[in-house]
C-alpha cells in the first residue's frame, strides 16, 4: 500500500519561527532523535545533545520493542508507550503500527481500563485539553489555545461511563486519547488534527473528589438543563474555530449521550462510537455470522441483556438495517427483545426512556432471563449489561437448544465483566456458538477443533469512519454510514476465518482492512451527495494517498 508522509518536517522549523537545539529534542512532533544526521546536528544546533551514534526509525523501534519486552505487564508498557508518544511521535507510531494485533490491546481496551483507574497518580503532562464550566462564557476562547489550528477530529467525553467502570470524571481522558490514536494506528488517519477532550462536568464518584492525586474539578456533576447549556456552547465554539473538525462523542452518561447524539446528528458533523460505532461493529458479526449459517438477516431475531445507549443503539441500526430490506419499521422492531436489571422491556412498564419505549413488547412483565430466552427465541444474544457472567451456562444451552448455531456476544468491557469468556460459550454449545466479546479471547479447542473467537470491538469501525471522513468532508454521518460499514467488515472475513469461526478480520492487517471499509464508506458518501470534495477517479488510491506514515 502506497502511503504519503504527513510527518511534520524540521525543515518547517524557520517557517514557524522555531528554533532548533533542546526544544527541538522535547517536540514531539518533530523530534528524531538519534536519528538527526552529522549535518543537521550542525544546522540545529543539536551537536552535543546527543550521542555520537546516527541510527536510522527501524534502530530506534527495535531499541523500544526491546524495552517494551523487559516490562512486566501491558499496564507497564502503556505507560512507556504514552512517554514514547510525549517525546517522539514518529517512533510511537512506526512501533504501534509495526504490530497493531499486540498493540491495540496495549494502547486501549482491556489496558486502559486500568490506566484511566491510576490516571490521577500516573500523570505526567498534559495531552489534549479539559474543558470546565468555570470556562462558560469563554470556551472559544479557550480552544484557541490549541496549538493545532486545523483540528479535524475532537473525541470528547465526560467520563461518565467509561467502559465497565462507571463515571471516573477526569481520570475518564485516557479514553479520548486512547480513541484517537487508533483512528491513527489503525486506519492511518494523519494524527496532527486529532484532540482529544476531557469535558470536565464533575463526578458523582465520591472516592475520586476525596482522591488528593485526583486531576478533575471535585464537585457534584453538572444539572441536565446545566450541561445541556454547557454542551451547546462547546459545540458553537468548535464550529467557530474548528470549522472543519468533526464531533466524536466518547462515554457520556447514557441519557446524556442518547440526547446529544438525538440533538447534534442532523445539525452538525458528529457521532457516538458507543452508540453507534458499538451498532456498526455488532451489526457486521450478525452479519458475518450470516455468511457462515447461510441464514438471512431478515430472519434473525435478537435479545440484548442491558438496554442502555450500546443496547438502544445497536437495536436501532439491525432495525434499519431490516427496514432497507424490506421490513416496516413496526417489522423491524418485533425482530428485537430488550432486558435489563427490572426485566422485559414491555408495554406495562413505567420506567422506561422514550427511547426504550420503542422496543416495549407486548408481553406480560418477566424478571426471569431465561423465560424470556425461552419466549423470544432469538436467534442472537447480546451483552451490553457490564455484569459478569450474566450467560450461565443454563442460558448458552438454551441458545445452543433453540439454534444450530447460536450467535452469542459478550461485549461488556473490561474482561472480568464480560457476561462470558469464550471458553465458557464453546464448552457449554458443545462447540455450536459463534462467539465474539468486547476483549479478545484467546483461541480454544474444543475435541479436537480450535475456534478463535471474534472481538467485536469498535477499532473494526470508527477509525474507517474518521478516514473517509477526514478525506471526504461529508456535511452528516448518517446511519446508513456505519451500516455500509458494517457490511464492509463483514465482507473481509475470509473462508479459511470462518471455518475457525471467526466473525471479525484478522488484527494483523489492520490498516488494509480499515482502508477497504473506508473506501466502501467514501463511496457511498459520493453516491448520497454527503462529500464536500470532489469524486476522484478511483477512490482507494485517492485514499491511499492522503493516509499517514510514520516516516522521517
Amino acid at each position: 500500500m502506497t502511503v504519503k508522509n504527513t510527518s511534520v518536517k524540521n525543515d518547517k522549523l524557520s517557517a514557524n519561527g522555531q528554533h532548533g537545539g533542546m526544544p527541538l529534542l522535547h517536540e514531539p512532533k518533530l523530534n528524531k532523535g538519534t536519528a538527526y544526521s552529522v549535518e543537521e546536528r550542525r544546522q540545529l544546533g543539536l551537536e552535543g545533545l546527543l550521542p555520537h551514534a546516527v541510527e536510522n526509525l527501524d534502530r530506534q523501534v527495535e531499541r523500544v520493542m526491546a524495552h517494551l519486552d523487559e516490562k512486566a505487564d501491558d499496564l507497564e508498557r502503556y505507560t512507556y508507550l504514552i512517554g514514547l508518544e510525549d517525546r517522539n511521535e514518529t517512533v510511537f507510531y512506526k512501533t504501534v503500527m509495526s504490530d497493531p494485533k499486540r498493540f491495540i490491546p496495549v494502547l486501549y481496551d482491556p489496558t486502559v481500563a486500568d490506566a484511566c483507574e491510576t490516571f490521577g497518580n500516573n500523570y505526567r503532562r498534559a495531552r489534549g485539553m479539559y474543558i470546565t464550566r468555570y470556562m462558560k462564557g469563554r470556551m472559544a476562547e479557550v480552544l484557541r489555545n490549541w496549538p493545532e489550528k486545523d483540528v479535524r477530529f475532537i473525541c470528547v467525553s465526560t467520563g461518565g461511563r467509561i467502559l465497565g467502570l462507571g463515571d471516573i470524571g477526569a481520570n475518564g481522558m485516557g479514553i479520548p486519547i486512547g480513541k484517537l490514536q487508533l483512528y491513527t494506528a489503525c486506519a492511518a488517519v494523519p494524527p496532527a488534527g486529532l484532540l482529544p477532550v476531557l469535558f470536565d462536568i464533575g463526578t458523582t464518584n465520591e472516592t475520586l473528589r476525596a482522591d488528593p492525586f485526583y486531576m478533575g474539578t471535585r464537585e457534584a456533576p453538572v444539572s441536565e438543563a446545566e450541561l445541556d447549556e454547557l454542551t451547546e456552547e462547546f459545540i458553537q465554539a468548535v464550529q467557530e474555530v474548528f470549522p472543519n473538525c468533526c464531533v466524536h462523542f466518547e462515554d457520556w452518561k447514557g441519557t446524556d449521550a442518547i440526547r446529544m447524539l438525538d440533538r447534534y446528528k442532523d445539525k452538525i458533523l458528529c457521532y457516538n462510537d458507543d452508540i453507534q460505532g458499538t451498532a456498526s461493529v455488532a451489526l457486521a458479526g450478525i452479519a458475518a455470522g450470516m455468511n457462515i449459517t447461510g441464514g438471512k438477516l431478515t430472519e434473525q431475531r435478537v435479545m440484548f441483556l442491558g438496554a442502555g445507549s450500546a443496547g438502544l443503539g445497536i437495536a436501532k441500526l439491525f432495525c434499519a438495517e431490516l427496514q432497507t430490506l424490506g421490513l416496516s419499521e413496526a417489522e423491524a422492531r418485533k425482530q428485537v427483545a430488550l432486558f435489563d436489571i427490572n426485566g422485559l422491556i414491555e408495554h406495562s412498564r413505567t420506567d422506561l426512556s422514550d427511547t426504550q419505549k420503542l422496543y416495549a413488547r407486548p408481553a406480560k412483565p418477566c424478571k426471569d432471563f431465561l423465560k424470556a430466552i425461552e419466549e423470544f427465541k432469538p436467534t442472537v444474544l447480546i451483552g451490553v449489561s457490564t455484569k459478569a457472567r450474566a450467560f450461565t451456562r443454563e442460558v448458552i444451552e438454551l441458545m445452543s437448544k433453540l439454534n444450530e448455531q447460536p450467535i452469542i456476544f459478550a461485549l461488556s468491557n473490561p474482561t472480568h465483566k464480560a457476561e462470558c469468556s469464550a471458553e465458557e460459550a464453546y464448552s457449554w454449545s458443545k462447540g455450536k456458538a459463534l462467539f465474539a466479546a468486547g476483549v479478545q479471547f484467546p483461541d480454544f479447542e474444543y475435541e479436537g477443533k480450535t475456534y478463535r473467537p471474534g472481538q467485536a470491538n469498535n477499532f473494526y469501525i470508527y477509525p474507517a469512519i474518521g478516514l473517509a471522513t477526514y478525506a471526504c468532508r461529508p456535511t452528516r454521518l448518517n446511519d446508513e454510514c456505519f451500516i455500509v460499514a458494517a457490511h464492509a467488515t463483514a465482507d473481509q472475513v475470509t473462508l479459511t476465518q470462518r471455518a475457525k469461526g471467526m466473525l471479525f478480520p484478522s488484527q494483523e492487517q489492520i490498516l488494509e482492512t480499515e482502508v477497504t471499509t473506508a473506501a466502501r464508506i467514501a463511496e457511498y458518501m459520493f453516491d448520497s451527495g454527503l462529500a464536500q470534495v470532489e469524486r476522484p477517479r478511483d477512490i482507494r488510491a485517492w485514499l491511499e494517498a492522503q493516509l499517514y506514515k510514520p516516516q522521517y
